[in-house]
């Protein structure tokens, strides 16, 4: 199989589970409007809706994700974020080129599992007589830099920020965080808070050089908390150098208990390893 191949399924494990997300419409229409001058009263909400979104420690999770033309896809799944980030997510790739290349070597989903030294991505058998025997791939998060340069690093980023406190956390840089009112998501009343954030006024350093070497200067941030200040869903936006990159995540069952193996270390290779099997034209 060409080094290709192989190269492009990787990207399109690391950019599909990126996470940095997009539009989506809400399930009603907002019932009351504020002005930019409640700005710190939606800063008193906002970090209630920090501290219970943390303090809950996990939830049940689905997105729908888009990365330019490159790759649109859905997740499902349990994560937890009170010791670093864990959990399991099935994935499926729905559309665009890189889903193309999956479908090629005979994955359409897979299933990711995030552990603190890295996230795992299982894949089809095709894919794995090809590439070594081996169905799952491992993804050190500081290897990611290697993967796909500032793209590589931006995903990482945002796998790591996956969870509904982090949406809130940025929220909170943004100059211009607003309430935008109630809305219905899914049956319940919430409250709708919506803002842009401009990169370089990040407090996380780290965060905010990782954005900046992903060409990403703002990125806009919605969320809809219930009335136990509980995020129920988030829409991010972003662009960088691999075009817009959108998703649209519900969060539910919070508090619900997040258990994850490794996978067996006979049947895992790390992407490293991957792309140099693949250098070396085996």
């Amino acid at each position: 199989m060409k080094r290709v191949m192989v190269a492009g399924a990787v990207v399109a494990v690391v950019t599909g589970l990126a996470g940095c997300t997009s539009g989506g419409t809400t399930d009603g229409p907002p019932t009351e409007k504020h002005s930019a001058s409640h700005r710190s009263a939606a800063d008193g909400d906002l970090r209630a809706a920090e501290r219970a979104t943390g303090r809950a420690g996990s939830a049940r999770v689905e997105a729908t994700t888009g990365v330019g033309t490159s790759i649109s896809l859905t997740s499902e799944g349990t994560l937890a974020w009170g010791d670093g980030l864990t959990g399991t997510l099935t994935i499926t790739y729905t559309g665009g080129t890189l889903a193309d290349t999956m479908r090629a070597l005979g994955t359409t989903s897979m299933e990711a599992r995030y552990l603190p030294d890295a996230y795992y991505a299982r894949m089809g058998d095709k894919f794995a007589a090809q590439a070594g025997g081996k169905h799952w791939v491992k993804y050190p998060w500081d290897e990611l830099d290697e993967l796909g340069g500032a793209s590589g690093a931006y995903a990482g980023e945002q796998i790591r920020s996956a969870t509904p406190n982090q949406s809130v956390t940025f929220l909170l840089a943004a100059d211009d965080v607003r309430e935008v009112g109630r809305e219905r998501v899914r049956g319940a009343q919430t409250t709708h808070y919506s803002g842009t954030a401009h990169v370089s006024d990040l407090d996380d350093t780290e965060l905010r050089e990782t954005l900046e070497r992903a060409g990403v200067s703002t990125q806009t941030v919605d969320i809809w908390v219930d009335d136990r200040d509980l995020v129920v869903k988030k829409v991010e936006k972003g662009v960088a150098a691999t075009g817009e990159l959108t998703q649209t995540a519900y969060y539910a069952d919070y508090g619900t208990e997040v258990s994850v193996d490794k996978p067996p270390a006979a049947d895992t290779q790390s992407f490293k390893e991957l792309l140099a099997q693949q250098g070396s034209g085996d």
